[in-house]
């Protein structure tokens, strides 16, 4: 395999984003009389905002109309939207930039594949929105992880064969997305929640191109 294309999401791989979704949807659960903890979240990771409230509400087993739930979720997003104005170039995780940056000088096609549609905002807030070639968030695409559309529209935009790129992922739902659109995985965190992958590192820090070219090269 010829690595062609990377493609990254964004929270709990470039930057530690998910911090601020967790404090945002916990705050929202608080105000509907409940709580969430940290080992509950992570049934939130990777999913869209109306999916994500569909879970916050399962978890806290309440039910709302249409209407209210379209309210909840803009007081959500109002909430991560004021967090997130204090993110800066210090939210960046170990490893990504010079990660990202090495593939660059190395000829290698870039993307970010995000389900966030404040991704565009966090970039600038990072002051890294002009280091892909390539950015999918979640108002370019219908269907959300597993589903592989955002990696395949990164792909497309890219002009690489999904089968000889590279996704790296931080959620189970991402690493299905991946592989449901026959991409390559690299997991970012636990190799017990995140088996699927076909590599799985701590972050970027932790893995070289020259690593990931031999692994391929042997797969």
């Amino acid at each position: 395999m010829k690595i062609e294309g990377l493609l990254f999401d964004m929270d709990g791989v470039i930057c530690d984003s998910a911090k601020y979704h967790y404090l945002a949807w916990k705050k929202l659960a608080n105000h509907l009389g409940f709580d969430l903890d940290i080992h509950q979240n992570e049934h939130l990771k990777g999913l869209s905002r109306r999916e994500s409230i569909d879970a916050l509400l399962k978890i806290g087993d309440v039910s709302f109309l249409e209407d209210k739930i379209e309210e909840l979720m803009a007081l959500k997003n109002s909430w991560y939207l004021e967090l997130i104005k204090n993110m800066d170039e210090s939210d960046l995780l170990p490893g990504a930039l010079d990660f990202i940056n090495s593939a660059k000088k190395n000829g290698f096609k870039v993307a970010l594949g995000s389900s966030s549609k404040n991704a565009s905002a966090i970039l600038k807030y990072l002051n890294i929105e002009n280091l892909f070639d390539a950015v999918v968030d979640g108002t370019h695409v219908t269907n959300s992880k597993p589903h592989p559309e955002v990696f395949l529209l990164g792909a497309k935009m890219l002009g690489v064969n999904p089968k000889n790129s590279i996704v790296f992922e931080d959620a189970t739902s991402g690493v299905e997305a991946a592989l449901n659109g026959n991409f390559k995985c690299v997991g970012i965190g636990k190799k017990g929640t995140l088996h699927k992958a076909d590599i799985v590192v701590n972050n970027l820090g932790e893995i070289t191109l020259n690593q990931l070219e031999e692994f391929f090269q042997k797969a």
